[in-house]
Formats: C-alpha cells, structure tokens, sequence
C-alpha cells in the first residue's frame, strides 16, 4: 500500500494524461509462481494484491493490471528489482519507496553476476536495474548511497518521496497513547530471516525501562503468533495490529525498529530511533521535508515523456 498511495499522489498531479494502474506484476517464472499462490510474501501475493485493487477501485481509479491494454508513454514504479519485458521496452520512471536493505553478500553477488536475480538481495539493489530514464530518491544522502552502489548519477533526481515528506502533519492525530516506546516489528520469519522474537522482546522490555511499551505489528507477520509471544514475555505491553503507524511514532518518545521506512517518521520527528543505522546516517538519509515530493515527481515525468 505504501506503493499504492505513493504512485497515486503522483497521479494526483498528472491529471491531463490517461492513466491506469495496477498491482505489481511479473513475467517469466516468477509471474507464474504468482498465478499459483506462491509468492504469498512478497508484494505480488494475492492477498496485497487484492488490497491495491480494492483501494484503486475506491478511489475509482482505472485498471490494467499487468499494464498489457495499452502502448503506454510513461511507466512510473516504486521497484526496479524485477523489470518485465513490455515494461522494459517503456520509458520508465523509478521512484524510491522507502527505506533500502543493507547490503549482504548477496547484493555484491547481484551486482556482479548479471545471471543472479537482483530480487534475491531485496530492495538493496534498487536502481541498479538502469532501465529507467529518470530514478527519483529521498535525499541528497539516499542520492550519493545510490551513487556509491554504482548508479548513474545523471539519472538521480533528489524530490524527497511521497509518504515521507511532510511527517509533522502525524503530530495532529486522535491516537489516545503518550509518551510509550513503540515497537514497530519486522516481518523477517514470513520472510524466511531468522529472528529470535522472544529474545528481543526482553530487549526491548529493558530498553524501555519503566515507560509503557506498545507494539505495532507489521502488516505482513503471522499475527495470531506475535501475540502470543507479547503475551508471554511482555504481558503489559500494548499490541496493534490496525491504525496508522505514522501517527502511533508521533506520539511516542522513542521508537526501535529494524530497517523499516518507519524510522524516516521517526527520523523527521527527531524522535529517538534505535535501528540498524548511525544516527549521524539516518539523518543524511531521511528524506527531505518539503512537503512537495509528489508534485516535483510529476515534474520529472513530464520531462522524460517530452524529452
């Protein structure tokens, strides 16, 4: 969804072209893997899927899902990591989602054997795919990450991103909680990433010393099972598993999370924020807070579609 809403408040600006809009799709084998119910955690599982097109129907937008209905001008994604082949052939347009992986042996592997997949290193190789004409990113920090990772900086256009670039507008919500450490939890087992959750809860128990702890569940985790297991070793806490995230962070005084897009809130909020990056680093990272991302992205797209 965080794709969803990014793509759509682009669109919001670009209203004097025909657009239509669909879920994240795939050829080859893993279009297949997907028909079958296979990729059930990953973005193109049936289940997200099923959300973008209920909420794309809401808001009436217009469908081609598989974008195979017309000779499009312009593709616009949040993702390079998989490009199909009738995308490819298309002026594209990446846009950064949000938080990027840290790079594992697996991204270096990616990036040297054009035969491995770069979806096998997750989103740590975004732009490195170079099918696109324009990619715009968060930050002049996220601007020289991509640069050091290999991408071409003539194509690197620094807009900030939609979701993240006006983060104090959260500070005015009717959340009833204050003042709480919160917990926003990864979905590393769904994703077949050891995790040793009962381990950190207890961490997170003593990193919150005597505030009130609240956990907010990703959306993609075995819920029934996170429960269980606050229950058992953090049996004051607080659980949701629904409500606005953004709006739970502002109101906090600390957040701790993994290499979640949810710590850019936390980041412009300059609330503190334990997770996998220096705080020196997340800062230059967070994307900038010019509360007109959107619309300079649209900007960017009507130059390529001219150019």
């Amino acid at each position: 969804m965080n794709q969803t809403t990014q793509m759509h408040q682009i669109a919001g600006w670009l209203t004097d072209y025909e657009q239509y809009f669909s879920p994240f799709f795939s050829d080859g084998l893993l279009g297949t893997a997907s028909e079958h119910g296979l990729l059930e955690f990953t973005i193109m599982g049936r289940k997200r899927s099923q959300r973008t097109i209920d909420y794309l129907r809401s808001h009436h937008l217009r469908l081609d899902i598989g974008g195979l209905q017309h000779d499009y001008d312009l593709v616009v994604t949040c993702t390079d990591l998989i490009v199909p082949k009738h995308i490819r052939r298309k002026k594209i347009v990446l846009v950064q989602e949000g938080m990027t992986e840290p790079e594992t042996v697996l991204f270096h592997l990616a990036k040297n054997f054009l035969w491995i997949p770069r979806w096998i290193a997750g989103t740590s190789t975004t732009g490195l795919s170079d099918a696109y004409e324009k990619f715009c990113v968060a930050s002049e920090g996220y601007r020289d990450l991509f640069i050091r990772k290999g991408v071409n900086p003539s194509k690197i256009e620094v807009t900030s991103i939609p979701n993240f670039d006006n983060c104090e507008q959260y500070l005015q919500n009717d959340f009833k909680h204050h003042d709480y450490v919160l917990v926003c939890t990864s979905d590393n087992r769904e994703t077949f990433i050891y995790e040793n959750r009962p381990k950190n809860i207890r961490k997170y128990l003593e990193m919150a010393g005597n505030s009130q702890l609240v956990f907010k569940l990703h959306p993609n985790e075995n819920t029934e099972r996170a429960i269980r297991e606050i229950e058992r070793y953090a049996p004051e806490s607080l659980v949701f598993s629904e409500g606005r995230t953004e709006e739970m962070i502002a109101n906090s005084r600390m957040l701790i999370a993994q290499f979640s897009s949810t710590i850019f809130v936390a980041s412009a909020l300059n609330k503190v924020v334990h997770c996998g990056l220096h705080p020196d680093e997340l800062k230059s990272l967070t994307p900038l807070q010019n509360k007109s991302a959107s619309r300079m992205i649209a900007d960017v797209c009507r130059q390529v579609i001219d150019g």
